[in-house]
């Protein structure tokens, strides 16, 4: 495999939310991006049209294995390898575990654990092949640390992601490829949207830096790892939510 000219980045879920500010902060870095989602939307494609050389998008649903695998071929055909994975899709349906349906929990372990896990097996044998380090984040929740009412399956889910980062970092260090969790707090999302005003004042009162997280909070963390300042950094889950689960 050739030498990658530039660094480049696979970030999923992209087109909104925390993974279209991640995709945002990479290509003002200088970042060659490749992100999926299942549909297109504006911001798709005004940075296809602002940013064709750094910028590059697949119609991909992430519980579709074979599509997975064909995305990763292109990302590699187009930009020459893959330096950074940002595991950002997740799905969240809220409500009592004894009346979710199975369908809705299949949905969140496949797209919130199993397609990430089958995801970066996909990237780390790109990263394996190249001559460069890897690094890849997984984005958790702190409800894989503290449980909360109705949302059961999405804190499995993503428990599930932070002891996959644990023990992928020990088998990667030696291929120089590290591997860490960001875990946020309540910040503003598509999977937050449904939380109420009286809900967001109490989580900031009990908040000890009395406010709830904001993307450039997370985006802070995700550039400091990704940089050569986190260089020593891997198997990680560092929380970011102002002490809420102290």
């Amino acid at each position: 495999m050739n030498m990658i000219s530039a660094q480049v980045a696979i970030v999923s879920g992209g087109s909104r939310g925390l993974g279209k500010a991640i995709v945002e902060k990479l290509i003002l870095e200088g970042w060659k991006v490749a992100t999926f989602s299942r549909h297109e939307n504006g911001f798709i494609s005004q940075y296809q049209n602002k940013y064709p050389d750094q910028f590059y998008w697949y119609e991909l649903d992430l519980k579709d294995p074979r599509e997975l695998s064909i995305f990763i071929k292109s990302v590699v055909v187009r930009f020459g390898g893959i330096n950074l994975l940002v595991n950002n899709s997740a799905v969240l349906y809220q409500g009592l575990f004894l009346s979710t349906s199975l369908e809705a929990i299949d949905e969140m372990v496949l797209v919130n654990l199993l397609g990430p896990i089958k995801l970066t097996r996909a990237c780390v044998r790109v990263m394996a092949k190249q001559k460069t380090s890897g690094s890849i984040i997984n984005i958790s929740s702190v409800g894989a640390i503290r449980g909360y009412r109705g949302t059961a399956v999405y804190s499995a889910t993503k428990a599930g992601l932070d002891g996959f980062t644990r023990s992928l970092a020990g088998e990667m260090g030696k291929l120089n490829i590290r591997v860490n969790s960001i875990v946020p707090g309540l910040f503003d999302s598509k999977l937050s949207e449904n939380v109420s005003d009286i809900n967001r004042e109490k989580i900031a009162k009990r908040t000890p830096l009395g406010r709830y997280a904001e993307l450039k909070d997370i985006l802070n963390v995700l550039s400091f790892l990704i940089s050569p300042h986190g260089s020593f950094i891997t198997g990680q889950s560092i929380v970011v939510d102002g002490g809420l689960i102290c």
